[in-house]
């Protein structure tokens, strides 16, 4: 496989997880409720078997295979792809770093769709300087104690585990955070959902002296930003996925709108200004779609120095799509900014990946990074 086709398997598997998401997970989700946990729609997935596709026995998929599952379930269902990827960049660090009891606790429970997890690295006073983080992990006996915040934690406070960046070393930047893993049952943890524009669950968590164990550290001590670094190299480009899964689904949209709309004695296309808008609008899908996919190759391949090329990816994905989706709506009109309207629910959608996983700035700032190293 080049980074610029995918084999007539990969085809054949995003096709059938397209089925899916249309035929049977579409419906699941739409009967969730906005802003929390579907676990109905999760252990679908996992009954599925494409939750299990995250962990191919028990390891990290490939990062294609993971672009190809974002984007065949974000053109069909935003809050389905939404979910396995969270379900994804909480546990990998388990995956990748755990422990064997902490292995053999949480993987297969995720990979079944009968565990929520829950990635929690962003503070009050740290998002984009995750290395500036002040959740504190106190030494206590046979391990620590957490006290402090974190916000805009995907999944909580519903989740069943967290994947936790605390601070072991105070003073030592990123050199000195630790990651654990917290069961969310563990006494001292509570937590609110927040009320936000996209409609997947996001909340606070409040640690009060949270008691954890020198066998849930996920990897070496006060090496946990490394464990989150690892994680969101190989979710970036996916992320990106996810922003061309969306951008295709408002993309086709905006083609058929514009095919059937009449206006001005004729079809919508048939304007300048509107074939020359959808035009530009496929021209970014394709090309943000072979940014991602060449991110996901190299990663795959193993090759070094990974990290701008996950930001180039992660950064013109989600910018394009935004572009697109802005772009359908303008096509459409009013319209589409009716409320169930699938441009509505995605202009809802398409705002917080050019923020989350790093946001916009942050990527650029890592590509002109990278070109000087």
């Amino acid at each position: 496989m080049t980074a610029f086709s995918l084999t007539p398997e990969q085809r054949d598997f995003a096709a059938e997880v397209t089925r899916i998401g249309e035929e049977q997970l579409r419906p699941l989700a739409e009967a969730g409720r906005e802003g929390a946990v579907n676990r109905e729609l999760i252990k679908a997935m996992g009954s599925l078997g494409l939750l299990a596709k995250l962990f191919p026995g028990e390891r990290e998929a490939a990062a294609v295979d993971l672009c190809i599952l974002r984007e065949a379930l974000a053109t069909r269902s935003t809050e389905t792809e939404t979910a396995l990827a969270l379900q994804g960049l909480g546990t990998y660090p388990v995956l990748q770093s755990g422990q064997q009891e902490q292995l053999e606790k949480w993987v297969p429970a995720v990979a079944a769709g009968d565990a929520v997890a829950g990635f929690a690295l962003t503070e009050p006073n740290a998002g984009s300087d995750a290395a500036a983080l002040e959740l504190v992990a106190e030494p206590d006996t046979d391990g620590w104690r957490l006290t402090g915040e974190k916000i805009w934690i995907s999944n909580a406070p519903e989740a069943d585990f967290y994947t936790v960046f605390a601070r072991t070393t105070p003073g030592a930047g990123a050199r000195g955070v630790s990651a654990f893993v917290v069961p969310a049952d563990r006494a001292g943890l509570s937590g609110e959902h927040l009320d936000m524009v996209s409609p997947h669950p996001i909340g606070r968590l409040v640690f009060d002296g949270v008691p954890v164990r020198s066998g849930e550290l996920l990897g070496e001590l006060d090496r946990g930003f490394g464990v989150a670094m690892r994680t969101l190299d190989l979710f970036r480009p996916s992320v990106g996925a996810f922003a061309v899964g969306m951008a295709r689904s408002a993309l086709d949209a905006a083609l058929a709108h514009a095919s059937e709309r009449i206006a001005f004695g004729g079809p919508l296309k048939n304007q300048q200004s509107v074939s020359h808008k959808l035009a530009e609008m496929a021209m970014r899908v394709e090309a943000a779609r072979l940014l991602v996919y060449s991110a996901a190759s190299a990663y795959d391949a193993g090759e070094t120095r990974l990290a701008g090329r996950a930001a180039m990816a992660k950064l013109f994905a989600t910018e394009t799509a935004q572009f697109v989706v802005d772009s359908a709506i303008q096509i459409h009109g009013a319209r589409a900014l009716r409320r169930g309207h699938l441009l509505e629910h995605l202009y809802r959608e398409v705002r917080a990946p050019r923020i989350y996983e790093g946001a916009s700035e942050v990527q650029l700032t890592i590509i002109a990074r990278e070109l000087y190293r």
